[in-house]
């Protein structure tokens, strides 16, 4: 005879999870209420009230300000409101899977879809689902969604027509969920459809009908309450001629297999099924057999519950609840495991609620385990600074570039964080230029090689610069490729000389002479740009051979001549400002950049024998233009042109 248990028999997470939270309560609180049965396992249920969890049908038989656990299958919205009011304290083992759909659900309606819901119509985890969305239908079967749909009524048209969306129980029967989602998109114009069947579950359930399909006797464990106890009933009687549906091993008879030949047992339980209820059933059956779960022994399975970890073990296990001092998780033992947070990361850039959510798997190193508390310390932060290391020598070696957030300025550098693991840059490979401050580094993504490695002395050495070098010389030799005299960028300067400003136009430098600058007369390029200034500049010469660019940076669009000459003609009166007095006349700004000359004869009308008798230097006065001299750029101001022309 031989006895095969499924690998998926007993607590699925989410009831496990139930089940904790409600021991944890208990010891929290020394009791705590229950609205309704905690999981569909009366066994489990009686044990749970001897620890002192009290069940109420309805909220209202909850007394006031008492903690009240949140089964795993979830409560309408209402609900939650209610013991709210009540002033209770929600303890909330809503299984995180079905806590989605509700967020499903309620999103879809507020959108306006009307729900339809896939699943057993008085089941807790289907009522509290309605509970969380508007207008609703729910369908148990094919047949009864098909009758629904196909009719000619009223609300058989508005179902057809208006937005829909589906979603499914947890638990349901993944070929029922099938069939009805195929007659939905054939049926219904504008369904959104969500798959929100328990991966679990649909393990659980493949299993189940691999093992019924080879097995003489199938023996199901299980509530009679429980709806995926029942389902793996129903997959189990489809393929095996003879199934067993029992509660505990007291169901069993141990006549089962007399008068059969070697015959081939298997076993599964629903997600309600306590491991030891699964081990007893295992016992009865198997007295004078060995017990075959594919390549490990089921026993051993069942035992691993009961065992104690030792520090330094790698470890996974599921995540069950984030407080606001440490990660609870699951790893299948008696002990409670939990990882404090400062050994979740030593990423400086690390967001607890974007990284880590309930249910999640994760990975960790035992770092100390407490037998008489029953307690296990985990630490997130060493396995990753394993893999960190593997990922940090491989970019080593394979010369790659890596990714790190800067986190602080040292002594001769600065640090940064990549695959958790600490890597120093020395000043002189940052990139930034000698005197200028490390600190505009800080809190910046930095892109660098790694040069350097001692695993021993945990010492890793990285280079910003050799990246910035390598893309630098790639975007020369591109800029090399294309460049031609009149051609057009967008640079920043660099560097200041006396005699011009070199300007980085993507990997190459080209210099703006000093005469380049500007239209009018500047005595250093820094009257006009300062280093770290955003130019446009066009290329006015090219020497290959040397590699050297000139550029232009003075826009002949902005040549003070040719806007004057564009604003003034001969006869124009303009507004000039007095800049210096000669023997023979004064000079005058009659744009910036254009001056004009009034002859000492032109500056009175009478004879005077110095231009200061009558104006004053920055003095704004009215001059007349009566000559411009294109060829030579000169123009030639009277303010005695505009004298007479009054007395006239």
């Amino acid at each position: 005879m031989m006895v095969t248990v499924a690998k998926t028999a007993g607590f699925c997470f989410g009831v496990r999870r139930a089940v904790e939270m409600a021991e944890q309560a208990c010891t929290q609180y020394g009791s705590i209420w229950a609205l309704g049965d905690i999981i569909h396992n009366t066994h489990e249920v009686e044990r749970l009230e001897a620890l002192g969890v009290h069940k109420a049908e309805h909220v209202d038989d909850v007394p006031d300000n008492v903690p009240v656990l949140i089964r795993a299958h979830g409560v309408p919205e209402s609900v939650m409101l209610r013991l709210k009011e009540k002033g209770c304290t929600p303890v909330d083992a809503t299984c995180p899977f079905v806590g989605k759909i509700h967020h499903i659900v309620r999103e879809e309606s507020q959108n306006g879809r009307h729900i339809i819901i896939i699943g057993s119509r008085n089941h807790p985890e289907v009522v509290g689902i309605q509970g969380w969305c508007g207008a609703s239908d729910v369908f148990e079967t094919p047949e009864e969604l098909e009758k629904a749909l196909s009719g000619d009524t009223e609300k058989a048209r508005q179902l057809r027509e208006k937005p829909v969306g589906i979603v499914a129980q947890t638990t349901i029967n993944r070929k029922i969920f099938d069939i009805c989602s195929k007659f939905i998109k054939k049926e219904c114009t504008n369904a959104k459809i969500f798959d929100t069947i328990c991966n679990a579950t649909d393990e659980r359930q493949k299993e189940a009908r691999l093992l019924a399909g080879k097995s003489d006797i199938m023996i199901v464990i299980g509530d009679r309450k429980s709806s995926n106890t029942k389902r793996l009933y129903e997959i189990s009687t489809s393929l095996c001629d003879r199934v067993l549906y029992i509660e505990d091993a007291s169901g069993l008879t141990g006549q089962e297999v007399r008068g059969m030949e070697r015959p081939f047992i298997g076993i599964t339980a629903g997600a309600s099924t306590p491991a030891w209820i699964i081990k007893e059933v295992r016992n009865m059956m198997s007295d004078e057999t060995r017990i075959e779960t594919g390549s490990e022994d089921f026993a051993a399975m069942l035992e691993e519950s009961f065992k104690t970890l030792n520090t330094g073990d790698k470890v996974t296990g599921t995540v069950l609840k984030i407080s606001q001092n440490e990660v609870h998780v699951d790893l299948g033992v008696k002990h409670a495991a939990y990882i404090p947070m400062h050994e979740l990361s030593d990423d400086p850039s690390f967001n607890l609620e974007e990284s880590i959510h309930v249910g999640d798997e994760i990975e960790a190193v035992v770092v100390r385990v407490n037998d008489a508390e029953g307690t296990i310390v985990l630490s997130k932060k060493r396995v990753d600074q394993m893999k960190g290391w593997e990922s940090i020598e491989a970019a080593k070696e394979e010369k790659t570039v890596i990714e790190g957030k800067v986190s602080e300025e040292n002594k001769g550098g600065v640090v940064a964080s990549a695959f958790g693991v600490r890597v120093f840059i020395p000043a002189s490979q940052t990139g930034i230029p000698k005197g200028q401050p490390l600190s505009q580094l800080v809190g910046q993504v930095a892109r660098f090689r790694i040069t350097e490695i001692n695993r021993q002395r945990k010492r890793v050495v990285g280079s910003i610069r050799a990246v910035l070098q390598e893309e630098r010389r790639a975007a020369a030799e591109k800029v090399w490729e294309t460049i031609e005299v009149g051609n057009e960028y967008t640079g920043t300067v660099k560097s200041l000389t006396s005699y011009g400003a070199f300007v980085d136009i993507g990997g190459v430098d080209g210099m703006i002479h000093i005469s380049e600058l500007s239209w009018g007369r500047i005595k250093h390029p820094s009257e006009v740009v300062n280093v770290g200034d955003t130019v446009n500049v066009y290329v006015i010469g090219l020497d290959r051979e040397n590699k050297k660019i000139s550029l232009g940076y003075k826009r002949p669009e902005d040549n003070p001549w040719n806007v004057f000459t564009t604003n003034y003609e001969v006869g124009d009166t303009a507004t000039v400002r007095i800049l210096k007095f000669m023997p023979f006349g004064a000079f005058a700004q009659i744009i910036p950049g254009v001056d004009g000359l009034i002859h000492i004869s032109q500056i009175a009308n009478r004879r005077i024998e110095k231009p200061e008798e009558v104006l004053t230097k920055d003095e704004e006065v009215e001059a007349k233009i009566i000559d411009i001299d294109t060829e030579k750029k000169k123009v030639s101001l009277s303010i005695r042109a505009l004298l007479n022309q009054d007395d006239e």
